[in-house]
């Protein structure tokens, strides 16, 4: 009886183990969902946060930087010369004002931050992102532009000195031009408009420079001329590897330069290659484009002279035409004025100047 009674109070093991074995199970499962998901909570929140950061950081030092930028620029054409107490004195103690109001910004900035983040973590990176763009806008559209400018010439020296001299010329040549004469070129350019953008796509070239050399060298009348031109840019003598360039892009087995288009790809890959061998100075490029490779070309030249950029080597170039860069970029430029504003502006009328000085000469500053 005894082992009945003990048999019969037991229970078997698997009725025992089963229902703790899932409730376990269960358990652990859940739990490993909480984690899982917490993980990757945290982890998105993270990165969430850290482009946020990111976003604040790189806009305050676009803004920071663009302002020392423009605030050193108004200085230095304010305290230019050479004069220790008049220019000097003054302008070093203006940069080390620079730094102290730097100093202060950044403490400032860090108190503000605290105030925008308590009611929002998105605010502080929605201001500083607005500070960036508008003195961004300012720099390259609006009233620093000139600081601006300043701050190129200050830190370029003689060379960009010399650039901007030049560049005053362009504006000179243009301001010369009748409008009526300018309107003519910009309607003859239209018919050959297209193959010529084709060809400055091709070569990575602005199209206001092709067309500003195609309007020097024929007006946009494709003809032959005395000395041995042909088309619409005038080609005369074409380097072996400017043909080899048009052929593969064009994909034909012979050039014809009466044809305009191929004309303008020529003109495009000479261009191109005398810009590469002039190190990309653009008045130089278009000083041998138009000197061409007889007798050693403007390399040669220069050379000759120990001459070492286009001011130099223009006294040199009695019996060649030194205005010739000059007069393709005043063209160049009533083409980019027309492409931008629809209309060609007098340049002595009002703040026309200013204006015309912010777009630009077409490959001076903003590479081809």
């Amino acid at each position: 009886m005894g082992k009945i009674a003990n048999l019969s109070n037991s229970k078997p093991d698997n009725i025992k183990s089963k229902p703790k074995r899932k409730r376990s199970v269960i358990a652990h499962t859940n739990k490993g969902r909480v984690w899982k998901w917490l993980r990757r909570y945290q982890s998105s929140e993270f990165k969430r946060k850290l482009v946020l950061l990111s976003i604040e950081v790189l806009s305050l030092g676009v803004t920071v930087v663009l302002a020392i930028m423009v605030l050193l620029g108004y200085s230095a054409n304010q305290f230019s010369g050479t004069s220790f107490f008049g220019s000097l004195l003054p302008f070093s103690i203006g940069v080390v004002a620079l730094i102290v109001a730097a100093s202060v910004f950044s403490i400032g900035w860090w108190k503000l931050r605290k105030r925008l983040q308590f009611h929002s973590e998105l605010l502080p990176p929605i201001l500083s992102f607005s500070f960036a763009l508008l003195i961004t806008w300012s720099v390259i559209y609006g009233q620093f532009t000139l600081a601006y400018g300043n701050f190129r010439t200050l830190i370029g020296g003689k060379e960009e000195a010399g650039r901007m001299a030049i560049a005053h010329q362009v504006y000179a040549a243009y301001r010369r031009h009748s409008s009526t004469q300018l309107q003519k070129m910009v309607n003859r350019s239209q018919e050959y408009r297209q193959a010529i953008k084709d060809a400055a796509d091709a070569f990575d070239i602005d199209i206001n420079l092709l067309l500003g050399i195609a309007a020097t060298e024929s007006s946009f009348i494709s003809r032959d001329s005395s000395d041995g031109g042909r088309g619409l840019f005038q080609i005369t003598q074409v380097p072996k590897t400017a043909v080899a360039q048009v052929l593969k892009r064009l994909n034909v087995e012979k050039i014809s330069l009466e044809n305009p288009r191929h004309n303008a790809f020529i003109a495009a890959a000479t261009f191109k290659r005398y810009f590469a061998e002039m190190k990309g100075d653009l008045f130089l490029t278009l000083l041998a484009y138009n000197i061409g490779p007889a007798n050693g070309g403007l390399r040669f030249i220069m050379q000759q002279y120990g001459a070492s950029d286009f001011t130099t080597i223009q006294p040199y170039l009695q019996t060649l035409p030194r205005d010739y860069p000059i007069r393709v970029l005043s063209y160049s430029l009533a083409f980019r004025l027309w492409q931008t504003k629809g209309k060609l502006l007098a340049y002595e009328e009002g703040n026309n100047a200013i204006y015309i000085q912010r777009i630009g000469i077409p490959g001076l500053h903003t590479g081809l």
